[in-house]
């Protein structure tokens, strides 16, 4: 399926990193879901990804049918549902992910303050924005260096130069 770049885009970010074989498990529950999506009877252009073995990536296409209120709700519900079956977090939004070498790491926000006094994490640190929008913005604002994300506002009195 072709999606539109102005696709809605949720992000759900698990706490710690999934095995594959959690992942092999839950991808075609995920697929289920989003195949049976639906707002107000319509069925919804929809698809979910897990990337990186801890983001659930949800796109909708509302070029056919728009996601309401209700189907956001049943998205929520279904991604609770994951969450307790995985026994993982997947709301904390200070759960901050960033990228050291080849892997995807992710601490709480005081954790990632203490990497960023040590100078573990610096500007260029890439750094996941699960708060973006669209396809488009998933593309090209969601692993970002640390000083091009909005993450740099929240820790503005610990970053230097």
């Amino acid at each position: 399926m072709i999606f539109s770049p102005q696709s809605r885009v949720w992000i759900y970010q698990a706490d710690r990193k999934l095995t594959n074989a959690e992942v092999a498990a839950i991808q075609p529950e995920l697929d289920r879901f989003t195949t049976g999506w639906t707002a107000h009877n319509n069925q919804l252009k929809a698809k979910g990804e897990i990337r990186y073995n801890r983001f659930f990536v949800l796109i909708v296409d509302e070029s056919q049918a728009g996601a309401s209120g209700c189907s956001i709700d049943k998205s929520v519900h279904f991604m609770q549902q994951v969450q307790q079956h995985l026994g993982i977090n997947l709301f904390d939004r200070f759960n901050l992910a960033y990228r050291e070498g080849e892997e995807v790491l992710s601490l709480p926000r005081h954790g990632f303050e203490e990497k960023l006094k040590n100078g573990s994490i610096n500007r260029e640190t890439i750094v996941y924005n699960n708060l973006v929008q669209n396809l488009t913005e998933l593309e090209t604002k969601w692993e970002v260096p640390f000083k091009d994300s909005w993450h740099i506002q929240l820790f503005r009195d610990i970053v230097t130069a």
